[in-house]
């Protein structure tokens, strides 16, 4: 990443530090001379797992929940840095519990905003999903909210110096719930892989595109923007027989042996993602790695130095050009995820 002193002396806290991206967040924060990293997580056991795995002494492990305010905002004391990630973010589970993904995704990045602002931290970022846009399901509804609420923080703070942006991600490969650790395990145990619809296209990024991705949001924001990293579109039965041929080669499995079984849509999903709605795409900033869409009640043009004008266009991964079977072997070898 360049400028890594950008980072160099802050106190950052990591608000769901414990989950993919924030574990992530923290090997690679590590490397950047901060002066102490605060992880708030409300699971012991993770933390516990990862004191074992990262011993340094500027980590300090918090328990905590995103919905307590009085809780945040004394995990911020002195923080210069917050990156929320905390979420519900599983699409089944925010459908049958619809308020309580309202709870945690809305009312406790509002806690994130207020606590931000009373202690006067420099920087907030906030981590989001392409299910926001044209939301079909709760999880998406509740992010969608989250983002306006972290663009809005900008106007509401007042003379408050805190700087509040978002980063939108796609789907990230190999993170905790996400289809690839799935299918090798229905592979290894079962033989069989379950499918959705082989059809069905997604914006797909690795795990330290994300991670790079956040950090760099964090160096470029002025407040109230959306970053959005460039990512490749993947359709799922490309990904599933990639998959398969990987596992079953590094366990000595016969392909033949697994069956596909098409299951179709969960509530709430749809057969496409959009990254950018049309209206975004126009006010959007292009870099070579990713978009800046600044806020929408932001009545000047905010200069971002070397980036140009988005091209006028609904970004879906119906319309983008879909990756061929072999690059996504390279993506897979390149993280490790079978």
């Amino acid at each position: 990443m360049k400028n890594p002193s950008f980072f160099k002396n802050k106190k950052i806290l990591i608000i769901g530090g414990t989950g993919t991206i924030g574990s992530s967040l923290v090997k690679s924060l590590l490397y950047y001379d901060v002066d102490v990293i605060r992880i708030l997580s409300r699971d012991e056991y993770k933390q516990y797992n990862m004191m074992q795995n990262i011993d340094k002494e500027n980590i300090r492990f918090l328990l905590g929940d995103v919905r307590d305010y009085k809780r945040i905002s004394r995990a911020m004391e002195d923080i210069d840095i917050v990156f929320h990630v905390a979420a519900l973010k599983h699409v089944p589970s925010c459908e049958y519990n619809p308020f309580e993904a309202v709870k945690t995704n809305v009312m406790g990045t509002q806690n994130v905003i207020e606590a931000a602002i009373d202690n006067g931290v420099e920087r907030v970022i906030l981590t989001s999903t392409d299910k926001t846009i044209s939301p079909t399901n709760t999880y998406g509804a509740t992010k969608l909210l989250a983002e306006r609420l972290i663009s809005s923080a900008n106007y509401f703070k007042g003379k408050h110096k805190t700087i509040f942006s978002a980063v939108r991600f796609g789907n990230v490969m190999g993170s905790r719930g996400s289809v690839i650790p799935l299918f090798k395990n229905q592979i290894i145990k079962n033989r069989k892989v379950t499918v959705t619809d082989p059809n069905m296209s997604r914006f797909m990024m690795t795990l330290s595109q994300a991670t790079n991705l956040t950090l760099e949001a964090c160096k470029r924001a002025k407040g109230g923007e959306i970053f959005v990293l460039k990512m490749p579109v993947i359709r799922l039965g490309d990904l599933v027989d990639v998959v398969i041929e990987e596992v079953c080669k590094k366990h000595s499995i016969d392909e033949k042996e697994v069956l596909i079984k098409k299951i179709g849509l969960r509530p709430g999903e749809k057969m496409y993602e959009e990254l950018m709605t049309y209206e975004e795409s126009k006010h959007a900033i292009e870099f070579e790695n990713m978009f800046a869409i600044p806020p929408m009640n932001n009545s000047k043009q905010v200069i971002y130095g070397e980036g140009k004008k988005a091209q006028n266009k609904t970004y879906s991964s119906d319309d983008e050009k879909i990756i061929i079977k072999d690059d996504i072997k390279r993506l897979i070898a390149k993280e490790e995820l079978v």
